[in-house]
């Protein structure tokens, strides 16, 4: 006899892992629902650096380990549910991680500090978001996502290393899943949290099921590189300071995203070889150099219905004219011309990721990205003296491929009846807080625990 889940959940990211936790909470084995977790790519135990999106942990596992702790950053539950709720579950799931072994110093939470630099960056032309952040760095965050894993060791079954091909459906309602290998597994209920990674499958799953999705927008842009020294001034008291500016030529919104102060530049490779830059940090080793990344954002209206499309084009763009990714000084970009590894060498910066190729950025993105991104630069020169320095380094492309996002009620419920989605891959979530938080609220609602 075949046996029947009560929940399966596709996706092992912060999303379906605490959906899991908040499920089998303070419940013994004997009296939890069953629960099977599938996850495509490998555990916790073998997973390796070269394999960044899909894993248990997800493409948050080895991030710098950023905790936003804010209802406006780090996706979009603040449409779901009230201002007030959204606070008390984001502490929740703060706790959470600190239970699992994420205690870290919190910035961004003594008013007195922030109020300088929020006026200095007022009289830039740029809005700076408050935000509270905890920063686990990468090696902690790996900690975390071992413990979570010992813990539901012995509350769930798990699988890696296998794909989910498509969610089973009877009368309009989920019944389980089938996987790549032809086995079909039931259940009462389908919890989908395939991530960033996944989110392709999610969406032509979408398309098959006759959900209803919207467009998200596209995030593209550069990472930036400076001397550890130039971004103190935000980051001491910040961290991870969440800077927008409206570009004069264009009025596009550009922002900071991603601060690695003291950290290095990293790569990492999406389905279908596309390598696209990143970076990160860790709680106890330091570099001589800051990274973040400015990313312009862009809503695409119709007939356009395809933006990861679009930022995996420009992805493959620079892998092709760099063999990867593409480093260049910002005097080079300025004067017009590519950079060379005799300039980068003569740059008072060294880079981090030093397999980048030199080269000319302009010749990937568009101009107006490229004009939105030197505004922004020279804006924030005026509250981090430094940042817009012929020196500074550019590593292109970064892109953030959001999900198309489906239609969910305040319980992350589908129209298909007992089918929820969730996290990054359902496009309501870009960030380990939210797409953590999105899990708690799929389980509330599954249990009724609302």
């Amino acid at each position: 006899m075949k046996k029947i889940y009560d929940v399966v959940i596709i996706g092992a990211g912060p999303a379906g892992v605490f959906a899991a936790v908040e499920l089998t909470k303070d419940l013994p084995k004997a009296k939890s629902p069953s629960i099977l977790l599938v996850e495509q790519g490998q555990d916790i135990s073998c997973r390796k650096r070269d394999s960044l999106m899909a894993g248990w942990g997800g493409s948050g596992a080895y991030s710098d380990g950023k905790l936003i702790l804010s209802t406006e950053v780090g996706g979009w539950l603040s449409e779901y549910m009230p201002h007030k709720e959204l606070t008390a579950l984001i502490d929740y799931v703060d706790g959470l991680y600190t239970e699992f072994g994420g205690a870290a110093e919190r910035y961004g939470d003594k008013p007195a500090k922030t109020a300088p630099i929020k006026r200095a960056a007022t009289m830039a032309e740029l809005t700076l978001l408050p935000v509270v952040v905890r920063h686990l760095g990468t090696d902690i965050c790996l900690t975390v996502l071992k413990n979570l894993r010992k813990y539901l060791d012995k509350k769930i079954d798990v699988i890696t290393d296998i794909a989910v091909e498509e969610i089973l459906l009877k009368d309009h309602q989920a019944t389980g899943v089938r996987l790549a290998d032809g086995r079909e597994i039931h259940a009462g209920t389908v919890i989908a949290a395939p991530g960033r990674a996944g989110a392709k499958w999610l969406a032509a799953e979408a398309a098959r099921l006759g959900l209803t999705v919207g467009i998200n927008p596209v995030d593209l842009g550069v990472r930036v590189e400076v001397p550890a020294p130039v971004m103190e001034p935000l980051t001491n008291d910040l961290y991870e300071a969440k800077l927008l500016y409206r570009s004069k030529q264009f009025e596009d919104m550009v922002r900071t995203f991603c601060v690695n102060p003291y950290g290095e530049v990293t790569t990492e490779r999406y389905q279908g070889n596309i390598i696209t830059v990143n970076g990160h940090s860790y709680a106890d080793r330091r570099t001589a150099n800051t990274n973040f990344a400015l990313l312009v954002s862009t809503t695409f209206t119709t007939p356009f219905k395809e933006p990861i499309a679009y930022g995996e084009y420009i992805a493959r763009l620079a892998n092709l004219l760099g063999e990867g990714i593409i480093v260049q000084r910002l005097g080079d970009l300025m004067r017009g011309r590519r950079s060379t590894a005799d300039r980068i060498a003569r740059s008072t910066v060294r880079p981090t990721l030093p397999s980048a190729t030199p080269g000319d950025l302009s010749f990937v993105l568009p101009y107006r990205y490229i004009s939105d991104i030197l505004e922004m630069l020279a804006a924030m020169d005026k509250i981090a003296p430094g940042v817009n320095s012929r020196n500074t380094l550019l590593y292109g492309v970064e892109v953030k491929f959001y999900s198309q996002r489906l239609k969910l009620d305040g319980g992350m419920r589908t129209e298909v009846k007992n089918l929820y989605a969730i996290g990054d891959g359902a496009g309501i979530t870009r960030g380990l807080i939210q797409a953590s938080a999105a899990g708690v609220i799929a389980a509330r609602a599954i249990t009724g625990n609302t």
